[in-house]
């Protein structure tokens, strides 16, 4: 016995419906995006001005590096000079003097790294004196000079006694 089938039905041809599309973004891969440029964009900022902020730094060590005997300690003590301008107020840094000055460049050393006080004869008599110090003499302050450049700037917002000329001088604001 045979069946009789049933003649079978028409049937449309099955159509896939395409790919989902990546545009537009959902909001939330929008957040990341935006939240990624502005982090990307606050680490450059921030890394391109602590470059400026050290510029000064790495120019006056770079210049006392080539410096030599024959150029005075006059040189060096003007380079200390510009430094610490670039760092420290005017008001405070341009009017330091003789010991002032050396008292001034110690206070904004480490205490291992203090010197200028103790070597105060010399610095006096290599920017005064008529006669030129030694090689020996020149390099030694030349070496108590980048240690300053090294390790006193940039300036520090607190002192290593609380005694610095710019503690003083805030507190009589």
């Amino acid at each position: 016995m045979t069946q009789p089938t049933t003649p079978t039905l028409p049937l449309a041809d099955i159509h896939l419906h395409s790919a989902p599309s990546y545009w537009p973004l959902p909001w939330g891969w929008w957040v990341v995006i935006i939240v990624t440029l502005i982090v990307i964009i606050a680490t450059g900022y921030h890394y391109r001005r602590r470059c400026q902020h050290f510029a000064a730094k790495q120019e006056a060590i770079k210049i006392l590096k080539t410096l030599q005997p024959d150029a005075g300690l006059t040189a060096i003590n003007t380079l200390l000079k510009q430094a610490a301008l670039s760092y420290f107020p005017r008001s405070i840094v341009a009017p330091l003097t003789g010991i002032q000055w050396l008292v001034f460049l110690d206070q904004h050393l480490p205490t291992k790294f203090q010197g200028f006080v103790d070597k105060q004869p010399l610095w006096q008599q290599g920017l005064f004196s008529p006669a030129p110090l030694t090689a020996e003499q020149f390099n030694d302050c030349r070496q108590q000079a980048l240690l300053w450049l090294q390790h006193a700037l940039p300036a520090k917002t607190n002192s290593h006694d609380g005694n610095s000329v710019i503690t003083k001088e805030s507190s009589n604001v």
